[in-house]
């Protein structure tokens, strides 16, 4: 990996966990999901125009099927973690989805795209899953009730793993421009949702009403720290790239604990530290 698409990776690393923390103080659910796809939508759409993506690409089925299929899984995935979040911790359901999603993804690497990580990075994988008990474990022993917490956690590693491999194919084999990628999975979101967001309109409103600052940083952040992903996944292995920008778990945990006082930091800053030290394993691997 060059040293521009590590720091790309460690920057989007960075805003990841900034928008995740403004995620959780909003709340919100489907509704809040659908107007961070309206405002993406908005901002970044004139920005196409200004980079001239449209006119790079080779539109046909296959380019409209990943288009397509990258904005249900990323809808998946928006969805389920908000889920996490109204009922679990942000300390604990950020660093199960996104410690559990480079492993995913990684395992993908190897059946579906031919990827051959080193036992380093198989080892880093072990660190991964053990870290990832340890963050639920400590849940647990609190007394809290964390089943639900925990399975939109892992449910949401399962889509990270699925778009980062689909965006991956989209990206480096198709060609489709990153910045394109990531508007229309925007305006698919949009689109799918828009029924639900008409059935809890008055919800819709009043998120709008009480957090309109947040929620268009919410929507440019959440699609500049994946537009910068997906320029490293152009020309860089899956198996690098998805455990690598996980970095971001160690920030969100103590932004949890601290800002949001969810508490437990010692113990889930161990665990945490078990999942980066996994992560490094594959970047190294």
């Amino acid at each position: 990996m060059t040293p521009t698409s590590l720091a790309l990776v460690l920057a989007a690393a960075v805003i990841h966990a900034s928008w995740n923390l403004l995620a959780k103080r909003i709340g919100g659910g489907a509704g809040f999901v659908w107007i961070v796809a309206v405002i993406a939508t908005i901002v970044y759409t004139p920005i196409n125009f200004a980079l001239d993506t449209f006119s790079g690409m080779t539109w046909n089925a296959t380019t409209l099927l990943f288009l397509l299929g990258s904005g249900v899984l990323q809808t998946l995935y928006f969805v389920t973690l908000q889920r996490g979040y109204k009922v679990g911790d942000l300390s604990l359901v950020y660093p199960l989805a996104r410690g559990t999603g480079p492993l995913f993804a990684t395992l993908g690497a190897i059946l579906l795209l031919g990827e051959r990580p080193t036992p380093l990075a198989l080892a880093g994988a072990v660190l991964i899953v053990g870290g990832v008990f340890a963050m639920s474990f400590t849940g647990l022993r609190s007394g809290v009730s964390v089943r639900w917490a925990v399975g939109y956690g892992l449910l949401t590693g399962l889509f990270i793993a699925g778009y980062t491999l689909w965006d991956k194919v989209a990206v480096s084999t198709l060609a489709i421009p990153p910045v394109l990628l990531d508007t229309a999975t925007a305006l698919v979101r949009s689109v799918l949702l828009l029924p639900l967001a008409l059935h809890r309109w008055p919800e819709v409103t009043a998120l709008w009403r009480g957090h309109a600052r947040g929620l268009i940083a919410v929507a440019f952040l959440s699609s500049l720290s994946y537009i910068l992903v997906l320029f490293v996944l152009q020309t860089t292995p899956v198996s690098y790239v998805a455990p690598l920008r996980e970095v971001s778990i160690l920030i969100g945990t103590v932004m949890g604990a601290r800002l949001l006082a969810e508490g437990h930091l010692r113990s889930r800053l161990i665990a945490a530290s078990a999942i980066v030290a996994g992560v490094i394993a594959i970047a190294l691997g």
